[in-house]
This record gives structure tokens, sequence and C-alpha cells, in this order.
């Protein structure tokens, strides 16, 4: 499979991310390790800004997929389906290579990264809660409409909270979040 220019330069923003830090990616150093012109990288990914979205919408996505796939390993319990979802989330969080450099840089320009899980997070938000939507809803749970997207919410909320900073094992935190969520979802 062909790699895309945007693919490659979004690549080496990660890994230079990971590696020295977000203040150490420059559009310069950024062109030189894709291999194209720094014109050829504003042209592809914008601003540092967009590029930092860019790189937080894709890991997302990688994320979003380890939830689909839970949810399709445990197609007829929606308790257990939310419980996998989060183990394997917590889990593929924690030996994040991305996700480890954007939380632990406390300093300078490198905290540019961070509010984009935090504060400045409804686009990513809004993509987890989608899906989650669209998953629960073939399970038909107890609750009502009004109800059911509070809840969808919380639960994303919750285990975005132990993406960034995990208060027991994935395995525990899982099983304690399926627990509340499916006597929320029973209605």
């Amino acid at each position: 499979m062909a790699t895309t220019t945007r693919a490659r330069i979004v690549a080496a923003a990660v890994e230079m991310t990971t590696s020295s830090g977000w203040a150490a990616v420059t559009m310069a150093r950024l062109a030189d390790a894709a291999g194209v012109s720094r014109q050829t990288v504003y042209n592809e990914v914008g601003s540092k800004p967009a590029l930092a979205e860019t790189m937080i919408l894709e890991e997302l996505a990688r994320f979003l997929q380890v939830v689909e796939q839970a949810f399709d390993a445990e197609p007829a319990d929606l308790t257990r389906a939310i419980e996998r979802a989060v183990t394997d989330v917590l889990t593929y969080a924690s030996a994040n290579k991305l996700l480890h450099a954007v939380v632990s840089a406390t300093h300078g320009a490198d905290t540019e990264l961070l509010p984009l899980l935090t504060t400045n997070a409804g686009s990513l938000l809004g993509a987890a809660k989608d899906v989650i939507s669209a998953r629960v809803a073939p399970y038909a749970p107890g609750i009502d409409a009004a109800h059911l997207d509070p809840a969808i919410d919380m639960v994303v909320r919750v285990v975005l909270s132990h993406v960034m900073q995990p208060s027991g094992s994935p395995e525990e935190t899982a099983a304690d979040i399926a627990w509340l969520a499916g006597r929320v979802l029973q209605g």
C-alpha cells in the first residue's frame, strides 16, 4: 500500500513528538524528515496547530478501532462489550507513545497538545460519542433516548479521564466502568 505524502508528514511529526517533544517539531525539520519541501508540509497539513489536531484525530481513529473490535467480540452483552472496550482502550493507551508524549509534556510549547485531549477536546469527544452511540444502539438498552446521550457522554468522559490519568489496572477500571454503565443503560 502506497503511503501518501500527508501520511509520511504526519508519521514524521508523531516520531519527532515522541522522541523529542512537540516543541522540537518545526515545519523545516518535518519537511526534512518526510523528504519534502516546507511548502509541501504547509500544503498537506496546514499550520502547526492543524498538524497537532490531525495527529490527535488520527490517533483517536486507532483508539476507536480498538472500541469497534471490542464491541464486535461481544455482540450479545452490552455490559461485557463496554468492559472489553474499556479494558482494550486503557491497555492500548498504556503503551501509546504519542499519548505519553502529550500527557507528560509539562513545559513551554509542549503543552500545546494537551488541550486537544482535555479542555479543547470537542472534536475528539464528538467522534468518540458518535462511535459509541452507533455501537450501543443495536443492544437496545433499556434507557430512554433523552438519557442515552448523556449516559454515553458520561462513559466517554470517564474513560478519557482514565486514559489521561489511570487509577488502577485496565481490567479493574473497566470492570468498574462497565458495572456503572450497565446499571445506567438498563434504565
